[in-house]
């Protein structure tokens, strides 16, 4: 394949950010299965017990806990609405999603969980609904993509998804468009969660895969997604691959054959927006070729 071909020009060495090591990936496994099974234990104890899977009540906090949550949010919030005027965004391969609008229907965007500063701070304001987990951190993040102008849906791959997923389906048939950071809400460290794939086959919706790539910033190395703080006035390239259509008769075998195609995109992308301000413009022309040059925002 071409775009196969095409990501191995990037040169892994000048990449700042790594992949979770298996040891790694298998200890958030586990912790989340653990966090799963608990949660399921304690709802079959529950006289009003729900499937763990529709459960989407918030979880008991210390008092202690939640006088933080306001705190955090503001404080995110002021950095995000500091920071984001600063960013300076080269857009390409936008067109895919305006193909996609003049066809009817809406986007269901896939994206590593690292991106998501400069993603909320380029996509503000546009409804767009984020599936977000009920714990603790879900909790003030959620106050945080609302004051930007996102709708969220309750939920997780964890606690709580297929009634989230549920809202979404209802959110995109009446035109709002969805996003899932794939990865979240607490890895393994780009493993994409087959939410998107199940929505797509559900609504007829395409899964759109993107990655934003930034030539100075901050790679926070003891977070579980290696969380990316652009440096203010920074450069950023976003970069969008072509929709994935997923049939409303999908069986196993092509829901997985579509999961893997997703996996994929969200490499490709990744690798070549990570490493894109160390290519030679050579290379940046063909790349903006192949994806299509787009307005700076939608």
């Amino acid at each position: 394949m071409r775009g196969r071909n095409t990501t191995r020009r990037c040169d892994v060495r000048t990449l700042y950010y790594t992949p979770m090591s298996p040891k790694e990936a298998a200890r958030e496994a586990q912790q989340g299965t653990d966090r799963a099974a608990t949660s399921a234990a304690a709802g079959e104890n529950s006289a009003d017990a729900v499937n763990v899977h529709y459960d989407t009540r918030l979880p008991e906090v210390p008092w202690s806990r939640r006088m933080q949550i306001p705190v955090i949010a503001a404080a995110v919030y002021s950095v995000i609405r500091v920071l984001g005027p600063t960013l300076r965004y080269e857009v390409l391969g936008w067109q895919h999603a305006e193909g996609v609008y003049a066809s009817g229907k809406r986007c269901i965007w896939a994206f590593w969980h690292r991106v998501i500063i400069p993603i909320v701070w380029w996509h503000r304001n546009h409804g767009t609904v984020v599936m977000n987990t009920t714990a603790f951190d879900g909790q003030w993040t959620r106050k945080v993509i609302e004051w930007l102008g996102f709708g969220t849906a309750q939920g997780s791959s964890s606690r709580g998804g297929l009634r989230g997923l549920a809202v979404m389906a209802r959110r995109l048939e009446e035109g709002v468009d969805c996003a899932f950071t794939i990865d979240g809400p607490r890895g393994p460290r780009y493993v994409a969660k087959p939410g998107p794939v199940m929505l797509a086959r559900k609504t007829g919706c395409p899964v759109m895969v993107f990655h934003i790539g930034v030539d100075r910033g901050k790679t926070f190395t003891n977070t579980w997604d290696h969380f990316l703080l652009p440096i203010p006035f920074a450069r950023t390239v976003i970069l969008f691959a072509p929709p994935i259509y997923v049939p409303a008769d999908a069986d196993q075998q092509m829901l997985e054959a579509k999961h893997a195609e997703m996996q994929y995109e969200l490499e490709r992308v990744r690798d070549i927006a990570e490493g894109w301000f160390s290519l030679a413009e050579e290379d940046r022309a063909r790349y903006r070729t192949q994806f299509g040059k787009s307005a700076s925002r939608p």
